[in-house]
């Protein structure tokens, strides 16, 4: 048996054991201060700051006839943004055609109303190209955000 600094391999084993448990412990408690301060989709929300629209397809690139999902997040700003309350959706596929969503809503209420910060959409081009796609926030029939995203189809 092979001693060290006093100790022997099984106490070895176990000051290594314990270490390894707390740095997980360690590794846990950051992460969720992270979290708590990012939210669970990495992206800080500050509600002094204006708020941003993007948009992600996946996948970008893709056969005609292949189901594409459309993901726009609004990150940023206050949760109950009068403005964005409410807001009417439209996907812009620039293929000659629009889907919209008009949502039916209760009245606003300063800080109890929310707003919604995730919308998705599946779309499937027909024909080949270059699509660039736009994801807008109405209010009242006029654009608030807006957000594009491009994707390529390869007809099949």
């Amino acid at each position: 048996m092979r001693i060290f600094l006093g100790l022997s391999t099984f106490q070895w084993t176990r000051v290594l054991f314990t270490l390894g448990c707390y740095s997980i412990l360690l590794t846990a408690v950051v992460l969720s201060a992270v979290l708590a301060t990012t939210g669970a989709s990495g992206h800080q929300r500050n509600e002094n700051e204006d708020p941003e629209l993007r948009l992600r397809a996946t996948p970008r690139v893709g056969f005609s006839g292949t189901d594409i999902l459309f993901i726009a997040e609004l990150q940023g700003g206050p949760d109950d943004n009068e403005e964005l309350y409410c807001a009417s959706v439209e996907w812009d596929w620039d293929d000659d055609t629009r889907s919209e969503r008009i949502p039916d809503c209760d009245p606003f209420e300063p800080g109890l109303s929310e707003i919604r910060r995730r919308f998705s959409q599946r779309h499937t081009f027909q024909q080949g190209g270059q699509y660039e796609v736009r994801f807008n926030l109405k209010k009242r029939g006029d654009v608030v955000l807006s957000a594009r995203t491009i994707v390529q189809v390869t007809l099949r």
